[in-house]
């Protein structure tokens, strides 16, 4: 067996796939990573969980999207608090 195929055994597990995506910015109220969905703690702890933690952390992962995305209200709100 050559080098390259052990090389590509050990590096083709068969595990739950990380969803990082290498854009790593914690957002700072949420301590969600911007880019993946992840609690700081969930991305620590990643390599030392199971593969149904991972599974169900995944599965977690897109209902995360709106906590980031929130909006404080922008130019219209700037505008609407003025008038006031």
């Amino acid at each position: 067996m050559s080098d390259n195929t052990e090389a590509a055994k050990i590096w083709s597990r068969d595990e739950v796939k990380s969803p990082c995506i290498r854009i790593c910015v914690v957002h700072p109220e949420a301590r969600i990573c911007t880019g993946c969905n992840r609690t700081t703690d969930e991305i620590s702890r990643w390599s030392r969980m199971t593969d149904d933690e991972r599974a169900r952390i995944n599965a977690e992962l897109p209902g995360r999207t709106a906590l980031l995305r929130k909006r404080r209200g922008g130019r219209a709100a700037r505008l609407a608090a003025r008038d006031e």
